[in-house]
């Protein structure tokens, strides 16, 4: 007989340092490893958590999996989400399709970062997992889709995201935002401090910088080798950076 999948994380506890690692990275309610670069839910659950209450709106506009608008309905948050590929649409309406006790709305729509459908400060808190540039790419052609993009314009279109961001967001509300680095030529690309400059720039004031660590980066074989033999580490973490309006 399947074990039954839990509707919550079992001995659930809120992180209280500046590094997060997540080596089960959680399987309850409606949750897998499935969409591809998607965000394990204890990172927008803690962010979830500490920086709103329930009954509070929750926005996640790089939505992909589905993965943030499941924890708004698990924590009883309202929640509205956007992506630019109708797949990641339809898959989060899915996710987001099962019963629990929660008074909240979802709302989940097509829509692009940069010029968001939402009036100016409706929303409590943002919490989302851009794509890191070109690295993964979720689309083919989709207008709009900022994971096929190579560094330089991808930064340039994450500006838009960040005045749109400061635009939607309430004052004295959080913005949470995960990014990762990655490497050209041998060389280092800090992707994420670009970012983290990017909502500096639009208003933000830089609450908190977390240090994620990935656990299925895997140091064997082709990347083992090479990273010995070509003199360089393997990226083994991202950050969540937290922004106050």
């Amino acid at each position: 007989m399947a074990k039954k999948i839990p509707l919550q994380p079992e001995n659930f506890e809120l992180e209280t340092n500046t590094v997060w690692a997540f080596p089960d990275r959680g399987k309850w309610a409606t949750h897998d490893a499935k969409y591809r670069g998607n965000w394990s839910p204890y990172i927008p659950r803690n962010v979830i958590l500490r920086y709103s209450k329930e009954g509070d709106t929750v926005l996640d506009q790089f939505v992909g999996g589905g993965t943030t608008m499941v924890e708004a309905k698990l924590t009883n948050r309202n929640g509205i989400a956007f992506d630019v590929n109708p797949a990641a649409v339809e898959l989060t309406k899915k996710k987001c399709e099962f019963d629990c006790d929660s008074t909240s709305t979802i709302q989940i729509k097509q829509g692009d970062a940069r010029k968001l459908d939402l009036p100016d400060k409706s929303v409590d808190l943002i919490c989302t997992h851009p794509p890191y540039a070109d690295i993964i790419h979720y689309s083919e052609d989709i207008d709009g889709d900022l994971s096929l993009l190579p560094i330089k314009p991808f930064l340039s279109e994450m500006g838009k995201v960040a005045d749109e961001s400061y635009r939607v967001l309430k004052k004295d509300k959080f913005c949470a935002v995960l990014m990762g680095d990655t490497r050209q030529k041998g060389m280092v690309q800090p992707l994420a401090f670009e970012v983290m400059r990017l909502f500096e720039l639009a208003g933000f004031k830089t609450k908190e910088i977390i240090i994620k660590e990935q656990h299925n980066c895997k140091a064997t074989g082709y990347w083992k080798t090479n990273s010995i033999k070509f003199n360089f580490l393997l990226l083994a973490h991202e950050y969540l950076f937290v922004f106050k309006k």
